[in-house]
């Protein structure tokens, strides 16, 4: 497919949750823990759909929207596209 003109740009406004991932441990059952970067949070299981889905990588962000979908961005992505807000 070529396309005979400049494809529109977008700009996110969106806000959303997410925590840097510093590791994740895989389990058998297909789920597994993220562990976050910042100290203060703890680590957390995702079922397996989420890991089938995203494959989520250290290094990258755990994000969830408003409407509670949760997913995964490489880091580069995520902190070009969004800013700290607390």
């Amino acid at each position: 497919m070529t396309l005979e003109c400049e494809m529109p740009r977008y700009q996110s406004h969106k806000k959303v949750w997410a925590l840097k991932i510093r590791d994740i441990t895989l389990h058998s059952n297909g789920t597994a823990i993220i562990m976050p970067e910042e100290g203060r949070y703890t680590s957390f299981t995702v079922d397996a759909s989420y890991v089938l889905k995203h494959a989520p990588q250290a290094g990258g962000y755990y994000v969830v929207y408003d409407d509670g979908y949760k997913s995964w961005s490489p880091a580069e992505a995520f902190e070009s596209g969004y800013t700290r807000l607390s």
